[in-house]
């Protein structure tokens, strides 16, 4: 069964069975050694660079309907498994997302990429301001969709049939991708510590972030509040509030071909 950009899979039912459409071929891909860990990284097309940063317990799949319409829109796409995540391996420290940050400009020295425009989904979002607060002269503009940035920015936790497919899917492709196949458990454990804890950023820092800034929120999010959402975009100097109606935090799957348009308007806007 063959589910396409233009189609909606509100319920992730396909996704559970089947995963997002397969990666085409890359330009390049590999890894990079960087802080203990392995770095995996693919690049396709050509083009002004776009990064793209996947969600907690995921991996670059996860954009397989993303990656053909920003090579289409005539983009060079990055995309890079987040240490610990996919075919990236990872050290025995806790995670965290300045580290993480941290291993995506050792994948942008590698490519030669002296500044790209970054979209992140949820734990990628929140990777994508902190490298853009931490070294913004590399961030041509974050798309920060699904994510908080305090701990007071997330919903009590509520499973939903939703969220359990995406979990299935989540531990299939780890037990298939990762050098450690069989510690799915505590890599849950490890990642949901760092999402309990962490971001930390106060108003204060967020009002220092210097680049073009898209807050991005589903109006039926299941993780992060709508009033978080608005205080980022108030606080965030020059940032916009986007709202996409009718599907959750898992948009990209969900209705690739909305998710989509509003990735490449944020894009023709900051790289213009």
């Amino acid at each position: 069964m063959e589910f396409s950009r233009a189609q909606h899979d509100d319920h992730l039912e396909h996704f559970e069975a089947h995963g997002a459409a397969p990666l085409p071929s890359s330009n390049e891909s590999g890894h990079v050694e960087h802080d203990g860990a392995r770095i995996w990284y693919a690049a396709y097309g050509a083009g002004a660079p776009v990064i793209l940063l996947h969600g907690g317990l995921g991996h670059s799949g996860n954009w397989g309907y993303q990656i053909p319409a920003l090579v289409e829109a005539g983009h060079r796409v990055v995309v890079i498994d987040s240490r610990g995540h996919g075919r990236s391996t990872r050290d025995a420290r806790p995670y965290t997302y300045e580290l993480m940050a941290s291993d995506v400009l050792a994948v942008m020295d590698s490519l030669q990429l002296e500044k790209a425009a970054m979209v992140g989904w949820s734990d990628g979002a929140c990777v994508a301001l902190v490298l853009a607060s931490i070294a913004p002269e590399r961030a041509g503009g974050v798309f920060f969709f699904g994510c908080n940035m305090d701990p007071s920015g997330t919903k009590p936790f509520v499973p939903t049939p939703v969220i359990d497919r995406c979990f299935s899917r989540h531990a299939r492709d780890y037990a298939q991708l990762s050098a450690t196949p069989d510690d799915f458990d505590a890599f849950v454990g490890a990642v949901s510590e760092m999402m309990r804890t962490q971001p930390n950023y106060t108003a204060q820092q967020l009002a220092q972030i210097r680049v073009p800034v898209a807050i991005v929120q589903s109006e039926h999010d299941e993780f992060i509040k709508p009033e978080h959402a608005d205080y980022l975009a108030r606080h965030i100097p020059g940032a916009e509030l986007i709202v996409l109606t009718g599907v959750s935090h898992f948009a990209p799957l969900q209705r690739p071909a909305q998710f989509n348009r509003a990735v490449l308007e944020f894009l023709r806007r900051v790289l213009s």
